[in-house]
């Protein structure tokens, strides 16, 4: 049953269900019926990069297809196992743009924190599958060197929460953190980077809200859904009680083989998105991280579906379409000019 207030739901509710989580293969096959003659291969990927699946998305699979964009986006398959030219383990180089534990300096005026090696979801495209979580862990030796690297750089003026997913952790460690970010003088914005608002929207509760609100910086909260049949009333609320605490709202997705590589797809998500108070602000292509090639989708490609969505859609519905590259000062917009 869930438990709502006029201010969102109880920090017990998404702690239940991140607690609850999918965490076998075994697990998945029973609960969606899937074809056992998979099953050898998808034990085989799952022992480099483990299932973990909250039950609210599963239940937004349908069961017995093994081509549900849903269940591909989580589903272990033979291809992970089997090396791919150009994906590497690193992709985004951000071995070299480590400046202290947990803090990544890509960009002039941003830096990103990893603030949690943890994920409500492992979607089997993340990028960052294989970074060393345990060689960034943040204590309270690591966030005095976050201020002071931050206060030794006024050209930042915004910090990035990722991870992992950085709303896995507590209230009381976030607004520890929004502490030191905001006694920086030079930093005036937080964005955070989650999934966890799509796959357990109850994650948005009093203390998220409390925690948002009570900060002079500006915040932005960036979802991230690749696919329509991800959201649903629960995430509509959400979003809601964000917008209330004046939180900007955006989603950034991935372009993903057999997922969301049709235009009427993306068209779908960019007007489901918009119809929660998300505005849609980038497709990217995806990262080439060892174990992913199997949903990579050409460039060539992803310009004729990016032009189609154009047509589709008003100019602000539809995502930016990018790359990013290591060492570039920025993401890399792609022309939506056909080569």
């Amino acid at each position: 049953m869930i438990t709502r207030t006029a201010t969102g739901w109880h920090t017990e509710d998404w702690q239940i269900e991140l607690s609850g989580v999918v965490r076998t293969v075994e697990d998945l096959w029973q609960a969606l019926e899937l074809p056992l003659e998979q099953l050898p291969a998808a034990l085989a990927a799952h022992k480099d990069f483990p299932v973990r699946v909250p039950r609210p998305f599963l239940a937004r699979i349908e069961k017995g297809n093994p081509h549900d964009p849903l269940l591909r986006q989580i589903l272990p398959v033979a291809a992970e196992t089997l090396p791919a030219a150009g994906f590497v383990a690193d992709p985004l180089g951000e071995a070299q743009a480590r400046r202290t534990a947990g803090l990544l300096h890509k960009y002039q005026s941003r830096v990103l924190l990893v603030l949690s090696g943890t994920c409500a979801i492992n979607c089997r495209y993340c990028f960052r599958r294989h970074f060393p979580y345990e060689d960034n862990r943040l204590g309270s030796d690591e966030l005095n060197q976050i201020a002071a690297y931050l206060a030794s750089h006024p050209e930042v003026n915004e910090v990035i929460l990722s991870g992992g997913d950085p709303l896995v952790t507590s209230n009381l460690r976030l607004a520890q953190l929004v502490r030191v970010i905001e006694s920086v003088p030079t930093v005036t914005r937080l964005r955070i980077h989650t999934r966890l608002p799509v796959v357990i929207p109850r994650r948005v509760d009093q203390g998220l809200l409390h925690c948002l609100a009570d900060t002079r910086l500006q915040t932005v909260l960036v979802t991230h859904s690749n696919h329509a049949q991800e959201l649903g009333d629960e995430f509509d609320l959400a979003m809601n009680l964000l917008k209330s605490q004046g939180v900007t709202l955006l989603n950034q997705a991935v372009l993903l083989r057999g997922v969301n590589d049709d235009a009427a797809t993306l068209v779908a998500l960019s007007e489901r998105l918009f119809s929660a108070g998300v505005l849609p602000y980038y497709l990217h292509l995806l990262d080439p991280v060892a174990g992913a090639h199997h949903f990579d989708v050409p460039e060539a490609e992803a310009r004729t579906l990016m032009q189609a969505v154009h047509t589709a859609l008003p100019g602000f519905l539809v995502p930016r379409l990018v790359r990013e590259v290591a060492g570039q000062p920025g993401k890399s917009l792609i022309d939506l000019q056909l080569a």
